[in-house]
């Protein structure tokens, strides 16, 4: 729906705003497709078909890596492309244009999945049955030889850890840059005597501003339970099986998937126009049929 709705450009939101936004939501439905419908809910409600052999579940891992790769990453370059819309007056006209957002989104989303190919070839299978490999399990190759080893802290680097610290870095800087020119504008408008005029410039910061920080915002809270354990477990090298660790892991992946379907209640809760097209779409089958009566 929210891939429908914002697709349309009648939301009120500039061009290159929307292709973020689209790319967003179409990422975070593939997450929830891959992850969550046929990793999780196929697999543990349908055990035994097609999706349970070897070469099934290694693309699945893939396809779920890649994924969730991309969704991270399109959060950071939507966050990098408000904080260029804000802060960088200089650089605003030349980046923030509709062919430079279908650029890096282009780019991004094929690098992304091209990185994650290697993963299929990491997996074993648990058994054989009559031929047919089924399970997968991690090669020990995997923890030994030294190419694995760095293309696993490549991967880690990737993601989470480099978007998650890039976010909040980003941020900073944008709240400093919005302090610093609140600042100035207020000295000139009292300086003017315009005290009491609205300002149009602040008042378009404003929602864009409410529209980055609490996208970003979700991703970076519902992501911390995550780093956080993976952080621990990497220092301390303990992995608890049935503890509170485990029961740490457990929720911070919940949350990390929480993290794909937040966004479109973002979009209700801050744009008007995007309620009021979602309205629409929900009372047109009613107002379709009353019209054909009519």
């Amino acid at each position: 729906m929210a891939i429908v709705i914002l697709s349309r450009g009648k939301c009120g939101l500039s061009r290159c705003i929307t292709l973020y936004l689209v790319a967003m939501a179409t990422a975070d439905l593939m997450v929830i497709f891959t992850d969550v419908i046929l990793y999780t809910i196929i697999s543990f409600h349908f055990p035994g078909t097609y999706m349970d052999t070897t070469p099934a579940r290694s693309l699945l891992l893939v396809l779920l890596s890649a994924a969730t790769d991309v969704s991270v990453w399109l959060t950071v370059t939507f966050t990098f492309d408000r904080f260029v819309a804000i802060c960088c007056q200089k650089l605003r006209s030349k980046y923030c244009t509709t062919e430079t957002a279908t650029v890096v989104l282009t780019v991004v989303s094929v690098v992304l999945s091209l990185k994650n190919i290697p993963l299929y070839f990491i997996y074993e299978p648990e058994y054989i049955v009559d031929d047919v490999p089924w399970g997968n399990t991690i090669s020990l190759s995997f923890y030994t030889e030294t190419a694995w080893v760095a293309f696993d802290l490549f991967c880690i680097t990737l993601t989470p850890c480099f978007p998650f610290l890039l976010i909040l870095l980003l941020n900073a800087l944008t709240v400093r840059s919005i302090l610093v020119t609140g600042k100035i504008r207020r000295r000139l408008q009292k300086s003017s005597n315009c005290e009491d005029r609205n300002d149009p410039e602040m008042e378009k910061r404003r929602k864009s501003i409410i529209l980055l920080f609490t996208i970003s915002g979700s991703f970076v809270v519902l992501w911390m339970t995550r780093v956080l354990h993976f952080l621990y477990y990497r220092i301390t090298n303990k992995h608890d099986l049935t503890g509170p660790g485990h029961i740490a892991e457990q929720t911070g992946y919940m949350l990390q998937l929480l993290s794909s379907c937040t966004n479109t209640c973002i979009y209700v809760v801050t744009q008007t126009r995007f309620r009021e097209q979602l309205r629409d779409a929900l009372l047109y089958p009613f107002t379709a049929v009353v019209a054909w009566f009519h």
